[in-house]
């Protein structure tokens, strides 16, 4: 995947590419791999990096929603299943099992939901992960050893599954580009084109050369996420916003505070919220909330009642409370909801995907979630194929291998997310560290820039590697030694080592817990 070779190849395009793909998060990923897939030509347009919002913020989590089956979405939740269960078998080095267990404080609590979790499992059907069961009390501790025992009366255990966001993302552009797609990052669409009242095609403006150029496409697809509505006035100045933000944030801690392979749901909180406490890479991720904002952000930042709420609720849940010295990260994402008139209840809000087409004929895709990213994808191109008018051709993502699959025990942690690519990097033959407190190897740098199209200390540390969510004082630390194995890839001068230093630098450091850059103003 090589941006240069990108670029040159949309530039000298002759004649109009079938689609053109604004935003690079799951959507708009998913439907470049959809659209290749099928044989169409398509490029795909990302102002910053893949997964720079949303996408790379998730809980982590590739699930049916346990919330959507208590609020009665059972369409919802029956399709996320299903696409839970293709994605486990189409990305098995990312995606795998997570024992949850629902702990019980209250003697109705476990009848309550272990009847709830077998409808669960019987609604997955053959795609199931694992049947679910009740524990005891003993059963509970034993699986979660951290949890808090007063008033426990035992538990529920079911099965969902796991995944790495940003990575998924990176893979998915590299599955795209293999099957002809023409992805590249750092490059903002600035206008449209219309010919005749259509839209024909884009402006975009290259952040790195700052040259301006023209996209020309039959049909325009804007998936640009919690920022849709900005493409859309672009289009049509009286178009009506469709998205309402949802801010949720997860703070992240040591192992020691959930030592166990199991995570912890707690399915309601005082306030009527989801609690998950979730192992993933050797770390606990804490969260999350349902926080409606007014204004949206490529860099949001957690409310202080939003950090007191996580902190507080691990507290309750947990043997030992969480002091802000153990805090190892904290990270905050903007959900996109299509906005159903009341927006004072995000929680409330359909998670369910929308397509609406215009007058002009720009397709906008706004909504859904990580778990669904492919029938999303499925949705929008076959409405995209009868914009274009193009050739209807049958879907083929629902066994589609995503590249890196692989079934090949992975022995080096590090190296497992990366899948069949991990020997690749293994043959770089550099393991050495970039940091003594972080995995990340300088190969796997040298590998982010030669075939991830990472371009910046923030690309590396944030999305190719999960170092600035999992420690971000280390990662600051980090950070000059990645500027410069960079700065060997990418043929840059000591100038933009010390930029991008300093660039990281500022936008980590909203990261580290207590840090002012770390909590928005309210």
């Amino acid at each position: 995947m090589k941006r240069e070779q990108a670029l040159k190849h949309i530039k000298g395009a002759s004649k109009p590419y079938d689609f053109c793909i604004i935003g690079g998060g799951a959507t708009g990923l998913g439907a470049a791999v959809d659209a290749a897939s099928r044989g169409h030509s398509v490029v795909l347009l990302e102002q910053a990096d893949f997964a720079k919002g949303t996408s790379s913020r998730s809980t982590k989590l590739v699930h049916g929603g346990v919330r959507y089956l208590q609020q009665g979405n059972v369409s919802l939740v029956l399709e996320a299943l299903r696409e839970r269960g293709r994605l486990a078998k189409n990305a098995p080095h990312l995606v795998h099992d997570l024992s949850f267990v629902i702990p019980n404080y209250s003697w109705w609590e476990g009848p309550f939901y272990g009847i709830g979790m077998k409808v669960y499992d019987r609604m997955a059907g053959k795609l199931g992960l694992g049947p679910s069961r009740w524990l005891s009390k003993e059963e509970t501790v034993e699986r979660i050893p951290t949890v808090e025992t007063d008033s426990l009366t035992g538990g529920v255990m079911y099965h969902d599954g796991q995944f790495d966001d940003s990575r998924l993302a990176v893979n998915l552009a590299q599955t795209a580009a293999g099957l002809g797609a023409k992805i590249v990052n750092y490059a903002r669409v600035t206008g449209l084109h219309k010919e005749e009242g259509f839209v024909s095609g884009v402006e975009v403006t290259d952040l790195e050369s700052n040259e301006v150029f023209t996209v020309q496409a039959r049909c325009v697809i804007n998936a640009t996420g919690i920022f849709v509505d900005d493409l859309r006035v672009k289009d049509d100045e009286a178009a009506k916003p469709m998205v309402t933000v949802s801010q949720g944030i997860h703070v992240v801690l040591p192992k020691e505070f959930l030592p166990g392979n199991a995570a912890i749901m707690i399915p309601k909180t005082a306030d009527g919220r989801v609690l998950f406490a979730v192992p993933w890479h050797n770390c606990v991720v804490v969260g999350t909330t349902d926080t409606p904002l007014p204004n949206k952000s490529m860099e949001p930042r957690a409310l202080q009642e939003e950090v007191d709420f996580v902190m507080e609720h691990a507290a309750q849940y947990l043997t030992k409370d969480p002091t802000p010295d153990d805090v190892l990260s904290v990270f905050a994402g903007l959900r996109p909801l299509v906005s159903s008139g009341d927006d004072s209840d995000t929680a409330a809000i359909s998670r369910d995907h929308t397509i609406v087409v215009s007058n002009s004929g720009l397709l906008t895709v706004t909504g859904g979630k990580w778990t669904t990213y492919r029938k999303m994808a499925e949705d929008v191109i076959d409405q995209a194929e009868m914009v274009a008018g193009v050739d209807q051709k049958r879907c083929e993502t629902e066994s589609l291998q995503i590249h890196g699959w692989s079934r090949t025990p992975i022995p080096e942690e590090n190296l497992k997310p990366y899948g069949s690519d991990a020997q690749s990097i293994r043959a770089l033959g550099d393991d050495a560290l970039v940091h003594p407190e972080l995995s990340l190897t300088r190969a796997e740098v040298r590998w982010h820039a030669r075939e991830e199209m990472a371009r910046t200390v923030e690309d590396v540390l944030a999305r190719r590697s999960r170092c600035l969510l999992l420690n971000a004082k280390a990662s600051i630390e980090a950070a000059p030694e990645v500027a410069r194995l960079l700065a060997e890839e990418l043929n840059r001068g000591e100038d933009w080592m010390a930029s991008a230093i300093e660039d990281f630098t500022s936008l980590a450091q909203g990261y580290v817990f207590g840090h002012p850059a770390s909590i928005a103003d309210e």
